[in-house]
């Protein structure tokens, strides 16, 4: 690995840094979109059970907000649950805003790798081209940089593929999974404002 390293020159140092941002934000986003974590199944009953008890309490309220970003959700119309529905749904879409920042964190980075990476390689290729049309002089060419300029062309061209195509990939599957989790929040808002039976 270490000599492909060097053939592919200076120009793979870029896509290398590149590739370690896209696998620290895969593996983060991976623990962090968990479904267990951000919209529970187990809270929407439990906050419904609270309900039929009676008022709930600021500080159990506090406790639902800190539970998980659907938490955040829920607490936003339980604080305003002597307002009517109108005002409730405004509460939780400006909370609902708030929590989607919070979903698509760091997805526009890894965005910007999967666009910018074949463009990375790209450079490398140029960068080798010069090289190699600079082997060629007057009395022939020099075949050492010569192969080198075909090597840094080559690698670099590839890495900048192999970089892009998994973090384009993955990009893709967590934009899916965040509308999925941001749909599934909203259904289950819907839910509790019914379960609150506020004035229209």
């Amino acid at each position: 690995m270490w000599e492909i390293i060097l053939a592919a020159g200076w120009p793979i140092w870029p896509l290398i840094c590149a590739s370690i941002i896209a696998l620290a934000i895969i593996g983060e986003r991976f623990w962090s979109l968990r479904v267990e974590i951000i919209a529970p199944s187990d809270l929407l009953p439990e906050v419904q059970n609270l309900l039929n008890q009676g008022t709930i309490k600021k500080d159990v309220i506090a406790k639902i907000k800190e539970h998980s970003l659907l938490g955040e959700i829920f607490a936003s119309a339980l604080v305003n649950s002597n307002t009517s529905a109108a005002h409730i749904k405004e509460a939780i879409e400006e909370s609902g805003r708030s929590v989607s920042y919070k979903l698509e964190k760091y997805l526009s980075t890894l965005g910007t790798i999967a666009a910018v990476a074949p463009l990375l390689g790209l450079l490398g290729t140029v960068i080798g081209m010069v090289d190699l049309f600079s082997s060629f002089t007057n009395s022939g060419h020099d075949v050492a940089i010569f192969a080198r300029g075909i090597s840094v062309a080559l690698y670099n061209t590839a890495a900048g593929i192999v970089v892009a195509v998994p973090a384009m990939i993955f990009y893709r599957f967590f934009r899916s999974k965040v509308d999925d989790l941001i749909f599934d929040m909203e259904q289950q808002a819907l839910k509790l404002i019914e379960s609150m039976g506020v004035r229209k």
